[in-house]
Parts: C-alpha cells; structure tokens; sequence
C-alpha cells in the first residue's frame, strides 16, 4: 500500500471553529428550510385535492346557460349546488338529462296534482299557488294530459321563465328521478355584484 505525501510543503490550513460553526448553521437553515417547502407544498396539494373530492362530490360548481330561469338565473351566472335526497316545493335543482345538467325550479311533489291554465297559472292538488319568482306566467310547452299526478319517488320541475323552458309539462323531459339530481343550488358565486343565496 503506497502513502501519497504532500511534496509541496504547504501546510494544510484547517478552517478555524467560527466557520466550522457557521457551515453548520447553513447547512442546518437549507435542512430545515428544504423541511418546511416539502410540508407546505404537501399541504397545498391535500387541501387542493380535498377542494376538489369537495366540489365534485359535495358542492358542484355550475355555470347557467340559456334563459329558461331567468329572472332567477341568468346565462354566464356560477352558482354552487349542495348534495341531497329531499327538496322542498320552491327549491332550485339541477339535475341530469341526456348528458347534460338542467337547471329547474321543484313546482310538485310525488303523489301530488299539477295543473296549469291557459294563462299560466299553476294549481297544486286543485288550489292556485303564488309564485312571485315568475314575472312570465304561461301555458309554454305542455302536452301531459292535464291534471297530472306525478308519480312516486319523481318531482314535477318547471323554469321560472315559462314561455321557454322547456320541463316537466313536456313528456320529452317529464318529472325527476331522484337519482338524476345533482343537488339544490344555494349560492351564486359570479357575478360578483350578485353574490348571496339563490331562492
């Protein structure tokens, strides 16, 4: 085994106990501070990913198109909805139909009578119903045959804007399954101006 000497004679300087301690100190500052970026962006990717399992499964986000709920809704509005299995007569769902989300007011209940009359007024089990989210009462796109019991486990949906939209008084769309709700929209998110809860 050969020894290599230092030929040139040059002392070997050793750092002194001050700098020792000062690349201790960084190297320490860089552990804990590559430590606490690994923690933070962790954080951000479980809280981002929790938003998400959130928006998709409890609160879906939705953007409005058309006009068939206006002056409720109008087209471009975001809006967020809430999961659940009961809804009240006057609640605002969305729900599926043929692979898209309509938006619709709940008018009738399972078991319950719907009628409507020429110039657009709705009676509930044969009494009248006051509905002051509709400025535009009419007949619109009706070919069930009136009275009309809507059937078990289904909602009776219709727009607020009842000269366009086309609903439950149309056999093509007919009453709601519970299994197609989304959910009951709550909150307007966009536009800013105005934000605050849908009724």
């Amino acid at each position: 085994m050969r020894i290599r000497r230092n030929k040139s004679k040059t002392p070997i300087k050793m750092p002194a106990l001050d700098e020792l301690e000062q690349e201790y100190k960084r190297t320490k500052y860089v552990a804990r501070y590559l430590e606490v970026l690994r923690s933070t962006v962790f954080t951000l990717i479980t809280v981002a990913a929790v938003a998400v399992l959130i928006a998709v499964l409890l609160l879906p986000v939705l953007q409005i198109y058309g006009t068939s709920m206006t002056p409720t809704l109008s087209e471009g509005e975001i809006v967020v909805s809430v999961k659940g299995s009961t809804f009240e007569t006057g609640d605002v769902v969305a729900f599926y139909y043929n692979n898209k989300i309509l938006i619709k007011r709940v008018v009738c209940q399972a078991g319950e009578w719907f009628d409507i009359d020429s110039d657009g007024t709705v009676y509930i089990n044969g009494e009248a119903v006051e509905e002051p989210y509709v400025t535009d009462p009419a007949f619109g796109e009706c070919d069930i045959e009136l009275p009309y019991q809507v059937p078990e486990s289904r909602i009776f949906v219709m727009g607020d804007h009842r000269s366009v939209s086309v609903d439950s008084r149309s056999s093509t769309v007919g009453c709601v399954a519970e299994e197609q709700i989304v959910g009951k929209i709550v909150f307007r998110l966009w536009p800013l101006n105005e934000m605050g809860f849908v009724h």
